[in-house]
């Protein structure tokens, strides 16, 4: 678990402190004074890897000019045996730290003991959290909006691990509800129009017009011929709708598993209705007094949950009244419980029946009008749903093929199916493409450029470095040079400007780490095996290996290696592979 630029810059900051009381201790300097200097990488290498600004910072608290003061605290550094080689002052104060070679040794032999590993935290400390990703609608295949999230999710599920939190992968099926009824109804209709003819039977104006509705009633028709012609809507509803979702189910497990995901749990939400769970928690919410009937149906008083959350987050309660909210129904006046009460029932099953610390939600921007609202509701439990449930709202793809946008319809017949993108590119290209921006941004996603194999496809990029380095070790290993262990290289010999930028982006990996679970933002992992790709190939023409003095020769060995470890390790991440030869 080392972070070794996080342990260079605590360094610095105690180095500075302990040179202050040393000079305090000597009449050089007021003692007892508590200075908040910052410490910080220069943008410009020249001016060291760390900048401390400890001489401004405490100019006015000690009365002396900061250069004055950073002399002083200069003359008292003691580097022996630090991560440091040297230090000097630059600017109205600034004093500037320069790595030693220990702190390059340090950081591949960091990568060197736990190649699979380098780069793990324990910023979750073991908590559990639940990632709930792609939960696509059972009632026809997964469109791009699905391909997106499913990466995401699962990428953020690695991520999150990686950070030391336990984490749990699940699919909620939409099984209960109208669209259901809405799938069941179309099937029927298709299943009529085979018997009767497509022109003596009318297919509902809001049915799915999908060639899967199609192939779903052929199907059924095949199974139970025409027994169904004349059955009641009670019969033929719940037989063709627990037909389809057999069918379908199956399908998107496989194509997901085709795109490299697989989930801890499918949790079905006809399981809350079934066993009283939405019934229970609605009467839960009643109990606390945030529910009221009208005009047959029981609402949830959404609007003062609202606003005690607002008021909570920071809003006076003037502001909260002038906000346009509204309540939401919970039971309809035919009994049934809707959409929302299903989805506070499941929230409320995943935190207080199932234990998890965190939730973790990746839904579609179009979604963003639920988050508040949802996250209130659990705060009316007692669930405390503000802090604990997250939402990443995802933004829109949009599909290009020479230089045009793809047209795309999710139920028309001619939607973009995940099974139809990954028969167009590899599922490799598909999960580095698609989380290769952050969630909040929209995606072009260039189906030309996903299959090019040049520079300018990323994921290409990426995994040409590391067959090159595999190709490299390869064809060194036949002249009998082989990669050694730290233990028997010399760092030092890294002195060029390119070997010392690789080994820090090396050493920024648990950091990029740490960030992406922060920020719930796993695009950064993409940008950074980027970046380590590009620093590797610019240290590759700048540094000969091959006919290179021994020493010199096995400590960019050793390098490049570290490289090669690194990159497999941070694509495995993506869910991308790591090719030996391209």
């Amino acid at each position: 678990m080392a972070n070794l630029i996080q342990a260079a810059r605590e360094q610095v900051a105690q180095l500075t402190q302990s040179a202050y009381e040393k000079a305090a201790a000597e009449g050089l300097l007021p003692a007892g004074q508590d200075i908040k200097g910052t410490v910080e990488v220069p943008k410009d290498s020249k001016n060291g890897d760390f900048a401390s600004s400890f001489a401004m910072a405490g100019a006015k608290a000690l009365h002396m000019a900061p250069r004055q003061i950073a002399q002083i605290i200069l003359d008292r550094l003691e580097l022996d045996g630090t991560l440091f080689q040297r230090a000097e002052i630059a600017g109205p104060g600034f004093l500037n730290f320069f790595y030693a070679p220990k702190w390059y040794g340090e950081v591949l032999g960091a990568v060197e003991a736990e190649p699979e590993q380098y780069g793990a935290c324990d910023e979750g400390e073991g908590r559990k959290v639940m990632v709930e990703f792609v939960s696509a609608n059972p009632t026809g295949p997964m469109h791009m909006g699905n391909a997106r999230g499913g990466v995401l999710g699962d990428t953020l599920a690695n991520v999150l691990s990686r950070a030391g939190w336990n984490t749990w992968k699940e699919f909620y099926v939409n099984d209960a509800g109208n669209q259901i009824h809405k799938f069941a109804t179309s099937i029927h209709a298709r299943y009529m129009q085979l018997i009767l003819g497509e022109e003596n039977f009318a297919f509902p104006e809001e049915g799915y017009q999908g060639e899967d509705i199609r192939e779903l009633a052929q199907a059924f028709h095949e199974a139970r011929g025409d027994a169904y012609k004349d059955a009641p809507e009670e019969k033929w509803m719940g037989d063709m709708s627990r037909f389809g979702l057999e069918r379908n189910i199956p399908k998107m497990k496989d194509d997901l598993r085709k795109y490299g995901i697989e989930y801890d749990q499918w949790f079905f939400e006809s399981e809350l209705h079934d066993s009283g769970y939405v019934a229970e928690t609605v009467d839960l919410l009643t109990q606390k007094g945030w529910t009221y009937e009208k005009d047959g149906a029981l609402w949830l008083n959404t609007t003062e949950l609202l606003k005690e959350k607002y008021i909570r987050e920071g809003k006076t309660r003037e502001q909260a009244d002038k906000l346009d909210l509204k309540d939401d129904v919970l039971r309809r006046a035919n009994g049934f419980y809707t959409y929302f009460a299903a989805d506070i029932a499941y929230h409320r099953n995943k935190f207080e029946k199932r234990g998890f610390d965190k939730v973790i939600n990746v839904w579609g921007a179009d979604h963003h009008g639920h988050v508040a609202r949802l996250q209130a509701a659990l705060d009316g439990l007692g669930l405390d749903g503000s802090r604990r449930l997250v939402i990443v709202l995802m933004q829109l793809v949009n599909l290009l093929q020479d230089g045009k946008p793809v047209r795309m319809s999710k139920r028309t017949g001619k939607a973009i199916a995940l099974h139809d993108l990954l028969d167009e590119i590899s599922v490799d290209a598909a999960r580095y493409y698609f989380n290769n921006r952050a969630s909040t941004s929209s995606l072009d996603f260039d189906l030309d450029l996903a299959v090019r194999q040049d520079s300018d496809n990323p994921v290409y990029y990426v995994q040409y470095a590391h067959a090159r380095i595999c190709s490299l070790l390869a064809n060194l290993a036949e002249d009998g040079a082989t990669v050694l262990p730290c233990a028997q290289i010399d760092p030092a010999l890294l002195a060029t400007e390119e070997e010392r930028c690789l080994v820090k982006t090396l050493a920024q990996y648990p950091e990029e780490i740490r960030l992406a679970a922060r920020d719930y933002d796993p695009s950064r992992i993409n940008r950074y095996l980027t970046a380590l790709a590009g620093d590797f190939h610019r240290f590759y023409n700048a540094c000969r290996l091959k006919g290179e003095e021994t020493n010199l020769q096995a400590v960019r060995l050793k390098l490049a290696d570290s490289v090669r470890l690194v990159l497999a390790n941070g694509l495995n991440l993506l869910g991308v592979s790591a090719p030996v030869k391209m």
